[in-house]
């Protein structure tokens, strides 16, 4: 059995996440719906398990853009691309702002 490699998918550095960024792509339905899922499964669940009623080329630019913003990290396992959410970087960096966002009316 082969050793599995992890790749780590381009993204921002935490000094270089700006809440501007941050905001507009939260402020969009499916990818607020990719968020709120993320933020339920803490280890992070694969890009075509999140349930969207989207094409696969849509989904893959909305995780594009968080991870861009810096919202999300991506990196490969084997043929899947696992997601999770950078709390951490976003609570240090905009205290508050996403458990406001997550706790929001759906």
């Amino acid at each position: 059995m082969g050793l599995m490699i992890r790749k780590q998918l381009p993204q921002p550095d935490r000094a270089e996440i700006r809440v501007e960024a941050v905001l507009q792509a939260l402020g969009e339905p499916v990818r607020l719906q990719i968020v709120r899922a993320l933020a339920d499964t803490p280890e992070g669940i694969a890009c075509g398990e999140i349930e969207l009623q989207v094409t696969p080329s849509t989904r893959a630019h909305h995780l594009r853009t968080l991870r861009e913003a810096g919202v999300l990290t991506t990196h490969t396992e084997g043929t899947r691309r696992i997601s999770s959410l950078r709390r951490e970087d976003l609570d240090a960096l905009y205290p508050g702002l996403l458990t406001g966002v997550l706790s929001a009316a759906q």
